[in-house]
Formats: C-alpha cells, sequence, structure tokens
C-alpha cells in the first residue's frame, strides 16, 4: 500500500512536472521490490528494479532540462513521428520479447502477456516522461487499460483501485501537458496571435 500510494504522488508529480516524480517514483519502486520479493513475485521485483534505473536516468534528464520553461519547470512538447515510431516499435518488440520471457520461464508471472505489456508499457511511458513527451500520457492511459481488469480480476483489489486513480490522474495531467504543449507552440508567421 505505501509503495502504491507513493507511485500515486510520483504520478501527480509528473503531472505538475516537478523534478521531484523521479525520486518519488525511484522510492516507490524500493518499497515494491521488498513488497514483490517476499511475496516470492520474481517478475514484479525485476520490473520494480528496472523503475528504480529508469527514474535515476529520468532524474538525470530533467536535472539538465530543468530551466526549458520559463517557470523553471520541465518544457514539454508532442513526439516527433520519428520518435513515435521507436516507442511504439521498441515497445511491440519488448512486449513480444518479454512475454516469450515469461512464457519460457513460468515462475517469473502467472499470467505472461499481460504482464509483459505492463512491463514494457511501464518502461516506455517512463522513457517518453523523462524525454518530456506527451505521448507519456498516452502509454500510461494504454497500460492502464489492461492494467485495471487485470488486477480487479486477480483479486488484487488495491492495486486495482490505485490503478483507477492512476487513471484518472493521467487523464488530468494528459490534458494539462497538452495545453502547455500547444501554449510553447510559437505561431506562425503571419498567423493571428
Amino acid at each position: 500500500m505505501i509503495g502504491n500510494t507513493i507511485g500515486l504522488a510520483a504520478l501527480a508529480l509528473g503531472w505538475r512536472r516537478s523534478i521531484w516524480t523521479w525520486p518519488a517514483q525511484f522510492l516507490s519502486g524500493v518499497i515494491l521490490v521488498g513488497a514483490y520479493a517476499s511475496a516470492h513475485l520474481s517478475g514484479g521485483v525485476g520490473k520494480q528494479l528496472l523503475v528504480i534505473g529508469v527514474a535515476l536516468w529520468g532524474w538525470r534528464q530533467w536535472q539538465r532540462g530543468r530551466q526549458q520553461a520559463q517557470d523553471g519547470s520541465i518544457a514539454v512538447r508532442f513526439a516527433t513521428w520519428r520518435e513515435r515510431g521507436v516507442l511504439l516499435a521498441g515497445t511491440a518488440l519488448g512486449t513480444l520479447a518479454v512475454g516469450g520471457l515469461f512464457v519460457a520461464v513460468p515462475e517469473l508471472s502467472w499470467n505472461p502477456w499481460p504482464d509483459a505489456y505492463i512491463f514494457v508499457g511501464t518502461l516506455a511511458a517512463m522513457v517518453a516522461q523523462a524525454r518530456g513527451l506527451v505521448e507519456f500520457w498516452f502509454a500510461w492511459l494504454l497500460v492502464d487499460i489492461v492494467g485495471v481488469p487485470l488486477a480487479f480480476s486477480s483479486g488484487l483489489a488495491f492495486s486495482g483501485l490505485v490503478y483507477v486513480i492512476y487513471l484518472v490522474l493521467v487523464l488530468w495531467g494528459m490534458r494539462d501537458w497538452w495545453l502547455r504543449s500547444r501554449a510553447n507552440t510559437p505561431a506562425l508567421e503571419g498567423a493571428a496571435a
């Protein structure tokens, strides 16, 4: 519960474009590693170790880009078509690879393909967030579409409830970042202001 609650705080901080989203994600990951390890869920441990690593990288990325927006926060933008293609291809190939691993080593996951999708989707979302891409919210939305029903059908009601709250925060954050990215787009020459 503590790890998931801190994860919610991390998402809310990400919505606000606060650099503190990354230490919160790191702390959530550390706590969840302990929780998954005590439950002997090695797939969950692996996912959280990856979250910890990406949180450290995201912190570094945002430290370097901190002054991009006028208010000292991270400037956000839409990905280029090339970046979108790389994210989609990486997510698809990663899901196939991780799902194949989960099928080959059944003790890593009791539900290989949805777990692989959530695992790789989480990584894709965090990488896009670290780069300040609005698409990070879409990636989280796609993760939640699978994560919410999976958690409830697995008897993990608290996790399911957390995913529902994530979903609401994702929709709010998506709208906010979308509007901010539009505000940062310079008007075309000759266009009415």
